[in-house]
């Protein structure tokens, strides 16, 4: 991980991405445009976190598949900051990541393959307090019953994937038991599932679908 100084007047940013090209190359864009100022740059997700807590960055631009935590998982945890970064990710426009951003927190996406002034102009978007997703396509969001939870509900679901107990839960979101097993049962009947093994299995049948999409 590299730190960068910052100007007081641009766009503070934060980069994240496995590739060293695309990592070099999208930090000499940023750097070159006076509306932004590259604060770090990391190769990981772990990388990034730290920085995130540490450097008032507005804008935070991802790799989704980010070793070794992901961006799903990043954006779990910056969602316990609250001073945390606004998030796009930049991914394949095949690879249904832009579906999987959304759900998960951020507040953009932007494909690969696109203009590199795509990516600028989203961020000046995100910065500003906008969402910008120009690949949604919304009859996939309804045929996917993801997409219809809660934000607590999409906490629960993955804290069940982790292999989480009830009490563990009930723990790490703070809340009691009983309102475990509410949300639970929400969490069930909007997934069309009777049990924690079938919601599991539908969780990770999601997953390995949007990869073989990839």
């Amino acid at each position: 991980m590299r730190t960068v100084r910052s100007t007081e007047t641009a766009i503070p940013v934060i980069l994240a991405d496995s590739n060293p090209l695309v990592l070099s190359a999208m930090s000499e864009v940023f750097e070159r445009d006076a509306r932004f100022s590259l604060l770090a740059t990391s190769a990981t997700a772990e990388g990034f976190l730290t920085t995130a807590r540490r450097v008032p960055a507005r804008v935070g631009i991802v790799d989704w598949d980010l070793p070794e935590m992901g961006g799903a998982r990043l954006m779990e945890q910056l969602r316990e900051q609250e001073d945390a970064p606004r998030i796009i990710v930049y991914a394949r426009e095949s690879s249904q990541g832009h579906i999987s951003a959304m759900g998960a927190g951020a507040a953009g996406f932007v494909s690969r393959h696109g203009p590199v002034e795509a990516l600028l102009d989203t961020c000046v978007a995100v910065a500003a307090g906008r969402m910008v997703f120009p690949f949604l396509d919304v009859r996939e969001l309804q045929r996917n019953p993801l997409h219809s939870l809660s934000r607590r509900e999409t906490d629960m679901l993955s804290a069940l994937a982790r292999g989480m107990t009830n009490r563990e839960m009930s723990k790490e979101l703070g809340i009691s038991p009983n309102t475990v097993k509410f949300h639970l049962s929400n969490l069930y009947d909007k997934l069309a599932v009777k049990s924690r093994a079938q919601a599991i299995a539908f969780f990770y049948s999601q997953q390995q679908g949007g990869n073989a999409r990839g």
